[in-house]
């Protein structure tokens, strides 16, 4: 069975090159080609003798994303894609235009099995986790069509990250390595809605992105009926786990709560939200919830998100309301995947 060649660190990649009696100093060629070129073909690598590509393709696959459909926003230029793998499955991720830079929305699986229920993702459950080489391929393969260089990341796409823990892991080292894309740890986020173990986990990392907490509701009973994941892991055992990573990591975390008409963006709702998160390095992103019919949620009105962003931040907290990117083309995660799935 041929190597999965993209998942390989450089080091991974050396012991492989030399075991094929190759010299080491082509190990460096061929990640370069991978990690800064990002072609998706041996072929393509045409400082590397033709007998070298040859013993790559009997050895070795490169998986990549295949471009299924892609989306462009009228209104701001998003670009949302569905990319199809090598088993036949589909993922989407999304490239967003700042002045800061470009910004890729990852997905780190088919599917979600987290079920929380305004979300498209995890509707159809999880199929399978993705590879190392998988999440770093809708990277590349954006960076690619657009010609760009991308600068930030964010896994906030479909799955969650802590679900498929050592991929994503390996992802995150891949990504920031000087010998390939070299984004800066501090410009990657990583959502999760609160896979406790992962977190203390992780903490052990030491790592110095940003780790981006799905909420979306202030207390148990609430969270549960949004969150089923938080009948395991409890709010008030998951701001525990936060606070000790604020404190180890010395990084602000940056709570992500998505507001929902009549269900979690009332005055009470906010004025809890306060108490609970008092005294955390912490930042607060409110999220106007995407409209999925499926769901049955509906977007909280500009004037319930005003009146909750304003009781925050009277209580000393760093609030932003998250600009609503590519509306027009449905950028939120799991939507334009389950438009296929559904035809």
């Amino acid at each position: 069975m041929k190597k999965d060649i993209l998942s390989m660190t450089l080091e991974e990649l050396t012991s492989e090159i030399v075991a094929l009696g190759q010299p080491k100093f082509k190990a460096k060629q061929i990640y370069r080609w991978l990690h800064k070129a990002f072609v998706d073909d041996f072929s393509q690598m045409s400082d590397i003798s033709l007998e070298l590509r040859r013993i790559l393709d009997d050895n070795f696959v490169i998986f990549k994303c295949a471009i299924e459909k892609k989306l462009i926003s009228e209104y701001d230029g998003t670009i949302k894609y569905l990319f199809r793998l090598h088993d036949g499955e589909y993922i989407e991720s999304v490239l967003m235009k700042y002045k800061y830079g470009y910004t890729v929305c990852v997905s780190s699986q088919v599917g979600c099995r987290m079920g929380c229920t305004f979300c498209a993702s995890t509707l159809s459950g999880v199929v399978r986790s993705l590879s190392t080489s998988e999440i770093l391929s809708q990277v590349y393969a954006i960076s690619r069509d657009n010609s760009i260089r991308v600068s930030h990341v964010v896994m906030m796409g479909m799955g969650e990250p802590f679900d498929n823990y050592d991929n994503v892991l390996k992802f995150l080292k891949m990504i920031t390595d000087e010998n390939g894309v070299n984004i800066s740890m501090r410009h990657i986020s990583v959502s999760t809605c609160g896979i406790i173990p992962m977190i203390y986990k992780i903490m052990e990392e030491n790592m110095q992105f940003t780790l981006s907490i799905s909420l979306h509701a202030p207390n148990n009973d609430l969270r549960t009926s949004m969150m089923p994941v938080n009948k395991k892991y409890p709010v008030e055992e998951l701001i525990e786990a936060c606070r000790k990573y604020t404190l180890n990591t010395s990084r602000r975390i940056s709570f992500e709560y998505s507001l929902v008409y009549g269900v979690n963006d009332t005055k009470e709702c906010a004025e809890e939200l306060a108490k609970l998160l008092k005294g955390m390095l912490c930042h607060i992103n409110l999220i106007p919830v995407n409209e999925v019919d499926e769901t049955g949620c509906k977007k909280s009105s500009p004037e319930r998100v005003k009146r909750f962003a304003d009781i925050l931040s009277s209580k000393g907290f760093a609030v932003t309301v998250r600009r609503e990117l590519g509306a027009d083309i449905n950028a939120a995660c799991g939507q334009l995947r389950r438009s296929v799935q559904n035809n």
